[in-house]
C-alpha cells in the first residue's frame, strides 16, 4: 500500500466516527515537503482528547493499511501513538482536544476532514521562533562537562564509552549548526541535508571518526572541541549569553595537568 493510499484508508476508517472532530496531516505531509522516504504525522482533533476509546479506534484504522508490526500507544508522549506496518510504512499521530492546538497552524497542515472547523480558526502561521537562550547554555555546559570527562574515561581505559562521548559531542555540534542557519520545518532526525550549509557539511565530514583507542579518543575529543567552542562562543555573544568562562577555564586546566593536551584554539 502506497502512502496515498494509506491515507486515504485512514480516512475512511475514522471520518465518521462519533468524537473525532478533524484529521490533519502534519509534519512533512502537511507542509508540502515528503520525499519518497517521509512518514505520516497526523493530527487528530477529539472531543476527549487522547483516550483509550480512541487510541483503539486508531489501531483498528492503522490495522487495514496492513500488519501492524509495532505499536508504541502513548509510551513516551502522553498523546502521541507511533505506528509501523509490515511494509514499513511510518505512521505517527497525536490526538488533541480541540483547545490543545495552540502549537498549530494552517501551513503545518493540511485538511483530511475537519467537521468542526478547526482549521480555519488557527493562525495561518506561528511567529518565528526565538532563540531559547537558558537551552543554549546548558548545550554549552554539557558539551564542556563531556569534554572535561575525556580525563576519566582516558585514565580507566575506557574506550569504547569514549567513542560514546564522542556521540554525544558531534550531536551538540549538529545542533549548534542548525542553530546558525535557523532553517525552518526542522523535521525528524533524517532531515539534517536540508537544514545545514555545504560549508557545515565539509566541517562534519572532515572530523575523525571515533576508534575505541586511546589516542583517538583524545584526538577526536579535541578535533569536536576546536569545531564546536569557537562557534558556541560567538553564538553566545549574538544572544547576549554570559559564558562559562570559569568552568571552560577549568576543564582545559584539569585535561592539561591529568592528559598532557592544550587548548585546540585561540581566544579572540
Amino acid at each position: 500500500m502506497t502512502p496515498a493510499e494509506a491515507i486515504q484508508t485512514i480516512v475512511e476508517a475514522t471520518e465518521k466516527v462519533e468524537g473525532i472532530r478533524a484529521l490533519f496531516l502534519s509534519g512533512s505531509y502537511g507542509n508540502g515537503m515528503a520525499d519518497a522516504h517521509s512518514d505520516i504525522d497526523l493530527v487528530m482533533v477529539t472531543d476527549e482528547g487522547a483516550t483509550d476509546a480512541f487510541a483503539e479506534v486508531w489501531r483498528r484504522a492503522v490495522s487495514r493499511t496492513g500488519e501492524i508490526v509495532l505499536w508504541w500507544d502513548r509510551t513516551n508522549i502522553p498523546v502521541l501513538i507511533n505506528a509501523i506496518t509490515d511494509d514499513w510504512i511510518r505512521i505517527d499521530l497525536i490526538i488533541l482536544k480541540p483547545d490543545q492546538m495552540g502549537a498549530h497552524s494552517q501551513d503545518t497542515l493540511k485538511v483530511l476532514f475537519d467537521h468542526a472547523g478547526i482549521f480555519d480558526g488557527l493562525p495561518k502561521t506561528l511567529p518565528d521562533r526565538e532563540p531559547d537562550a537558558r537551552k543554549f547554555l546548558y548545550q554549552v555546559e554539557e558539551f564542556i562537562r563531556i569534554l572535561g570527562l575525556l580525563h576519566v574515561a582516558a585514565g580507566r581505559e575506557e574506550y569504547i564509552n569514549g567513542v560514546l562521548g564522542v556521540f554525544h559531542l558531534r550531536n551538540l555540534l549538529v545542533e549548534l549548526l542548525i542553530e546558525e542557519t535557523a532553517a525552518p520545518n526542522r523535521g525528524g532526525i533524517l532531515h539534517l541535508n536540508r537544514l545545514i550549509s555545504d560549508a557545515q557539511k565539509e566541517l562534519l565530514t572532515s572530523l575523525p571518526p571515533p576508534k575505541p583507542n586511546r589516542h583517538s579518543m583524545i584526538e577526536t575529543h579535541l578535533a569536536y572541541a576546536e569545531a564546536y567552542i569557537p562557534r558556541a562562543r560567538k553564538r553566545a555573544v549574538d544572544l547576549g549569553i554570559d559564558w562559562p568562562e570559569r568552568f571552560e577555564a577549568a576543564t582545559w586546566n584539569v585535561l592539561k595537568e591529568r592528559l598532557s593536551i592544550e587548548r585546540p584554539y585561540q581566544l579572540e
